[in-house]
Order: structure tokens, then sequence, then C-alpha cells
């Protein structure tokens, strides 16, 4: 995983998703094999949003409790946060370009 991801946990996750910078959150499990596709994906995007959108994800295996809390049935689910609130909801393998596109059209 590269330095541009950080791994949030049931600690970290609300001061991350409070930032200024917009957050997208990628709540994935290493068994999840559309989780494991769409990781290249993720990587991409946050070299070239660098400073736009921070992309972090969350391991619905160890931090639960932030997953029953915002009820991810299903993984991949990533939830795009502003100022702290949750403004987009993404489930499911999403096309590189159709997510860059939804992400710029909510930052």
């Amino acid at each position: 995983m590269s330095d541009k991801i950080a791994n949030l946990t049931n600690d970290t996750f609300k001061s991350t998703i409070s930032s200024a910078t917009p957050t997208l959150v990628d709540f994935w499990a290493p068994w999840c094999g559309p989780c494991k596709a769409i990781a290249p994906i993720l990587e991409e995007l946050a070299t070239e949003l660098d400073g736009k959108v921070k992309i972090t994800k969350v391991n619905v295996d160890d931090n639960d409790a932030i997953s029953a809390e915002y009820g991810i049935r299903a993984i991949p689910t990533m939830l795009l946060f502003k100022g702290g609130q949750l403004v987009e909801q993404f489930v499911g393998m999403q096309p590189k370009a159709s997510l860059k596109e939804k992400l710029l059209a909510k930052i």
C-alpha cells in the first residue's frame, strides 16, 4: 500500500474525516476479491488527486464499530466526507474514470 493512503481505525476515524480536505474512506477486507481489484485504482487516484481528496481505508474486520455506525453491508463501500459530513456513497467495484469523475464533482 502506498504512503498516500492512510489506514483508519476506530480511534483515528473521526479526526480524519473532520479534515478540511475531502476524505474518501474505502471500507474493505483482505479476503474481499473486489476490494483487491479496486485497490490499484485507489492508489492511482491517491496520486492524481493528491491535495484535493484524501484517500483512506478501513478494514471492516478490525474496525466493526465504524462499519456498524455507517451501516456498511457490502464491501467495497466507499464513503466521501467533507468537513466530517457524509456527502456521497459508492458501493461495489467502480471504474477509475467513473470514480474520479464522481469525486471531482463532489469536491
